[in-house]
């Protein structure tokens, strides 16, 4: 291990640059001795001595460093603890701190190194979710953190979160991908439009609109038992998912359309109750589902609707609805 040199600074008393660099001769005896105990406190201290002096890239490098050394000894509870105060030095330093989103790439790889069964890593995840989302104002964290941490719950041979990461990740095409796999591994024939259907709805009703046609049409086109993008699907749920993107991407977007697609696909929709909150989601953030909660509308009236806005907006040239879909 090479632990980092304490620099020159002007800004530094000679007898203060003196202490750190004891503590960095100290550490670095630690490590050689493999007295992990005792470098975790020599790491400890070295921070809060690099951090009363603003020296962010410094401390950040120094802990890292340390982190991974922990990590690859299987000090778990002290690789984790160094990654929190990477993490505490990151939101004290701010803008003063550069190339923000590689320090999302090194929190990932730390995370990746704890064992998934500790639940240091669930400690850490958790915080580096959290300071991610701050870059980007999102209470869920930042999409590459998502992404890069479904990557390694995809390897470990986690499916079923690793899904959960990419649906956040903003990559549709790594996303269908991998809902592939779980159908062809985990699933029933019968479920091959579940599957999709859930992470679609999920990832529309965060407006992720361009996520969620990726998704869509990267499963549909490369599972086997699909093998086409453009309807008619032989499932019905897909023909409303290809429907439904269609509606929100439109400019002049209908409620009542909406609803009336809703309607005619409903059996399918029923074979999962949590659709039913997505689709308010949907309804409320894209048709301003709000205004018309309280509406009696009939559902012929609904339907006939439904065929008169699909005729305007010229949704599909080549396809139509399928009445043999709703049954």
């Amino acid at each position: 291990m090479e632990v980092t040199q304490e620099p020159s600074s002007p800004a530094v008393k000679p007898s203060a640059a003196r202490g750190v660099q004891r503590v960095l001769d100290k550490l670095r005896a630690s490590v050689e001795a493999k007295n992990f105990y005792e470098a975790h406190q020599m790491y400890r201290t070295l921070y809060f001595r690099y951090v009363a002096q603003r020296k962010y890239d410094d401390v950040l490098a120094l802990l890292y460093d340390g982190a991974l050394t922990m990590l690859e000894h299987e000090q778990y509870s002290s690789g984790a603890d160094l990654g929190l105060l990477i993490i505490q030095t990151l939101e004290k330093g701010g803008n003063e701190i550069e190339s923000t989103e590689q320090w999302i790439k090194r929190l990932t790889e730390l995370i990746g190194k704890i064992k998934p069964t500790s639940v240091d890593r669930e400690t850490l995840l958790e915080k580096a979710m959290k300071w991610s989302g701050t870059l980007v104002s999102s209470p869920t964290g930042h999409p590459l953190m998502h992404k890069l941490y479904a990557q390694i719950l995809h390897r470990e041979g986690d499916l079923t979160h690793a899904r959960q990461h990419f649906a956040h990740a903003k990559d549709g095409t790594s996303c269908g991908f991998l809902l592939i796999e779980i159908s062809r591994t985990k699933g029933f024939a019968s479920e091959i439009d579940l599957f999709v259907a859930h992470i679609v709805l999920q990832q529309l009703a965060m407006k992720e609109t361009v996520t969620a046609a990726d998704t869509f049409t990267t499963y549909c086109k490369f599972h086997t038992s699909i093998a086409c993008t453009d309807p008619p699907f032989g499932l019905p749920l897909l023909n409303f998912l290809y429907f439904l993107l269609q509606l929100v991407e439109q400019n002049n977007r209908k409620y009542a359309t909406f609803k009336a697609l809703c309607e005619l696909y409903k059996p399918s929709l029923e074979r999962d109750p949590s659709y039913e909150k997505y689709l308010q989601m949907i309804g409320v953030k894209f048709f301003d589902g709000s205004r018309y909660e309280q509406r009696n509308l009939i559902f012929s009236d609904l339907l006939q609707q439904f065929f008169i806005d699909l005729e305007e907006d010229d949704l599909d040239e080549g396809t139509s609805l399928d009445y043999r879909d709703v049954d």
